[in-house]
């Protein structure tokens, strides 16, 4: 088999339901399902383009995440944030149940479609669509983003580069998130009256500003979790 299924289900307030199917890639974890229809208005490139996006409009019409998230946006018109919401993920492996505010649950949905979107400034999160986790902790948050960072740099000191062991190269990586976050913001609020949606972007935002700078003290508190494997450890 060659793709992963992903599939989110929200049981909505009023009793309906919105499904939501994402096909990855396995092997590269990027989206192969596309939205159906004509894209619209708002996804266009070089409307309220990221700062620092490298793609160019006059080559790349559409903006890769933005299609990707038409969909959500059509399917959520009515909600607000605060509003609880059921949400099923079910992959092959499992099925995960919450209920939670809308926008703590459309933030894990979008998360994973940014991050397999094709946007090149968030495609260094696909191992963490690969492997995904939703609704994530704090701590999970951190102990995934470091795990993915520093697999990273074994795979760059394997191919004989140097690998950057201290994290210090990981805030620049963020940086690029909040961009695009900002960014993708400001095109949805040109698109639906409705908060959940801008509100899960702005809840996954906090994500990227507080990872970067407090993912040494977040590291520290579980430090003792290891220590088995750090006296182990080859003198």
């Amino acid at each position: 088999m060659t793709h992963l299924i992903q599939t989110y289900r929200f049981d909505l307030p009023d009793a309906s339901e919105r499904v939501f199917e994402l096909k990855l890639d396995r092997d590269t974890a990027q989206l192969v399902s596309q939205p159906p229809g004509e894209p619209p208005a708002w996804t266009a490139l070089a409307f309220n383009q990221c700062s620092g996006c490298p793609l160019e409009a006059s080559k790349v019409s559409h903006c890769p995440a933005a299609v990707q998230l038409a969909g959500v946006i059509d399917g959520f018109a009515d909600l607000v944030s605060y509003d609880k919401v059921r949400v099923t993920v079910e992959s092959e492996e499992r099925s995960v149940v919450a209920t939670l505010s809308a926008q703590q649950g459309l933030a894990s949905l979008i998360g994973l479609i940014m991050a397999s979107s094709g946007c090149p400034r968030t495609a260094v999160f696909r191992p963490m669509a690969r492997f995904h986790l939703p609704f994530s902790t704090e701590s999970e948050t951190a102990y995934r983003v470091a795990a993915m960072y520093l697999l990273a740099q074994h795979f760059i000191a394997r191919d004989g580069g140097t690998p950057d062991l201290a994290l210090d190269h990981l805030e620049s990586v963020y940086r690029g998130l909040h961009a695009v976050n900002r960014g993708m913001a400001q095109r949805i609020r040109a698109a639906s009256r409705q908060d959940a949606i801008v509100n899960a972007i702005v809840l996954l935002d906090v994500f990227t500003s507080l990872v970067p700078s407090a993912i040494h003290e977040i590291l520290d508190e579980i430090k003792p979790a290891f220590a088995a494997l750090l006296a182990a450890r080859a003198p």
